[in-house]
């Protein structure tokens, strides 16, 4: 069975998806069609933005949806057997398999991103990652027992790579304990907030709403969604599942081990770079 899986905010580069559009009819017409959406020229920044340019949340989220979308759509026959997507991955994952249409997906990310930039301007905040720790559990322990600031597991990458997500302190606070115990390597990220944590919370709200105006059709595949790292085909579960999402925790690792015991035998990343190749290599060899 194959799954296909769809890369989140990180995995974006300069001058990506001009091949595509250069390649195809059809490529040029979707990024036509999301510069129209998005009110702004997204295709000119991603085809010759710099770094920095394309670092920007509102810039970010739509460029890598955009071209793991296009990438999907120009695969002849087209018809996956399951699909997963990390963080904002999910959404390109509900177009793939229906759920969502191009459009309304975009609409979907075009809010999300701002959101999520507003409620990091709010509140300073970051995120790091946890590598060559001793279980899970003694992460989330950690986390648990600082007091006054937030910091919680957010992200379950793979065996031996963990991402927390909190206050700048809470995240100072927690590598410090961590290293205390032991752990042997802590890298913060660069990104712009507390991603997946309870930061997000007003960034969820706002996201809530514009799901409820947003059609949720029946899906053609399950799609193996973060909060849950199960298969879900029900509408009503994939709706709150998504909103959850944004101050949840990413349960990647979780999921592609479930997507294996549910007859995966072949994953097939979708969009920009190969980060999830890189996990799910060490996920499940």
């Amino acid at each position: 069975m194959k799954a296909y899986v769809f890369p989140g905010q990180g995995s974006q580069f300069p001058g990506m998806g001009k091949d595509l559009y250069d390649q195809s009819i059809e490529a040029r017409r979707m990024f036509d069609r999301a510069d129209e959406i998005l009110g702004f020229a997204l295709s000119e920044i991603m085809f010759g933005g710099s770094d920095e340019d394309l670092k920007q949340t509102k810039v970010t989220q739509p460029s890598v949806f955009v071209h793991s979308v296009i990438s999907a759509a120009l695969i002849e026959n087209f018809n996956p057997d399951m699909v997963a997507g990390h963080s904002l991955g999910e959404f390109s994952a509900l177009v793939a398999n229906r759920t969502l249409s191009f459009e309304d997906g975009l609409k979907l990310v075009a809010v999300r991103a701002r959101a999520m930039q507003k409620a990091c301007e709010m509140f300073p905040s970051g995120m790091a990652a946890i590598l060559n720790y001793e279980s899970e559990e003694q992460v989330e322990k950690i986390c648990g027992e600082i007091t006054g600031e937030i910091v919680v597991a957010a992200n379950y990458n793979a065996p031996g790579q963990l991402v927390i997500s909190g206050s700048i302190k809470g995240i100072e606070l927690a590598i410090e304990k961590l290293m205390q115990a032991g752990i042997r390597r802590a890298v913060k990220l660069p990104v712009g907030g507390a991603f997946h944590s309870p930061i997000m919370e007003p960034a969820r709200m706002e996201l809530a709403t514009a799901v409820e105006s947003i059609k949720f059709n029946l899906p053609s595949c399950p799609v193996y969604q973060n909060v849950s790292a199960k298969a879900e085909t029900n509408i009503e579960i994939i709706k709150s599942n998504l909103i959850a999402q944004l101050t949840s925790q990413v349960r990647w690792s979780q999921s592609v081990k479930q997507m294996i015991a549910d007859g995966a035998t072949e994953f097939i990343e979708i969009g920009p770079g190969n980060v999830l190749q890189g996990l799910i290599s060490k996920i499940g060899r």
